[in-house]
């Protein structure tokens, strides 16, 4: 079982490097759209897989040594946030995105053989997945019950062992637990996809290669009036377009909330820098995230005046100026 898996991972002593196969953990148990995002990566083939039962005990066990990286959702383009994920990466010991992975999604209704539509009272899913086959459920199976399970996947399992009568999960699923797809290609809206990340422990950043993204979470001092203008700002006047930004409670009481910032551009971008610099001012504390190669290949459009070569020619002149050169 999952469990088992899990908990006889921790304490395993960090054997990658001998075996020179990299470790990665991630959100299982086999499955799981996660582990189908992996298996995308070119490295996929050479690498150990090792499914856990949550998305923090996937980082914790990068954390600890025992994974050289860990692959988690992060977002849904139908559902947002995956909070815990979010939530995992601003606290604790710090990890890093290295990689992001964009997976097309769509379900399955997965039963044991012999199980008809009409015999279907109790339906599991991850809670993320509901949402996104809501309309199908209710057109469907409208008097079907609905439970959350820890991922689609483990919602497969419970299905073989007979605590629910079918699972939404990836049709890819079914053989791996002795299911068969009642009915394939499920989805509420077209072309939905989930972004994946690739999580390591800190390291020097890779270059930048053009079209990146940079990602950040900052804590605001105290909850006032103008906090969030203040952060849209230190991007703002430096021509920082944001990908995407999102508070999330602290946990230490109202009021007291955190920012998830995704930026266009790498760390080592004059503008992104200044910008990350001017934060720090600004905010209670920011802890960076990562900057890595946007899955997509987006480029950003750069504004006029925020060019490294203009910064560079900027910082040029004020130390001219500063010489009492002209």
């Amino acid at each position: 079982m999952l469990s088992e898996r899990g908990h006889t991972l921790a304490g395993m002593p960090h054997s990658s490097a001998a075996s020179g196969a990299p470790r990665w953990s991630y959100l299982g148990p086999e499955g799981t759209f996660t582990e189908a995002a992996l298996l995308t990566l070119p490295e996929a083939a050479r690498a150990e897989a090792l499914p856990m039962a949550s998305v923090p005990a996937a980082l914790d066990a990068v954390r600890r040594g025992e994974a050289d990286a860990a692959v988690v959702p992060l977002e849904n383009s139908v559902e947002g946030s995956v909070s815990v994920t979010i939530d995992e990466l601003a606290t604790g010991e710090p990890l890093v995105i290295e990689r992001e992975i964009l997976l097309p999604i769509s379900f399955a209704l997965l039963v044991r053989p012999g199980t008809t539509m009409a015999d279907i009272k109790t339906v599991s899913s991850h809670a993320h997945a509901q949402p996104q086959v809501r309309r199908w459920l209710g057109a469907n199976l409208p008097d079907a019950e609905w439970f959350s399970s820890a991922s689609n996947a483990d919602a497969a399992r419970l299905v073989q062992e007979g605590r629910y009568d079918a699972a939404l999960a990836g049709e890819f699923a079914a053989e791996r637990y002795g299911l068969v797809p009642l009915v394939a290609e499920i989805h509420d809206v077209e072309g939905a996809v989930t972004r994946f990340v690739q999580v390591r422990r800190p390291a020097p950043v890779s270059p930048p290669t053009g079209a990146d993204r940079t990602s950040v979470v900052a804590f605001i001092v105290d909850d006032h009036a103008g906090a969030l203008l203040e952060i849209l700002q230190e991007f703002a006047v430096r021509g920082v377009n944001l990908d995407h930004i999102q508070s999330r409670p602290t946990g230490d009481g109202l009021g007291h909330y955190f920012f998830a910032i995704e930026a266009e551009g790498h760390i080592a971008d004059a503008r992104v820098g200044e910008a990350l610099m001017g934060l720090r001012r600004v905010c209670a504390g920011v802890r960076f995230l990562g900057s890595y190669p946007r899955a997509d290949g987006a480029r950003p459009q750069v504004r006029r005046g925020t060019s490294d070569a203009e910064f560079d020619d900027a910082a040029r002149w004020l130390d001219r100026a500063r010489r009492g050169e002209s």
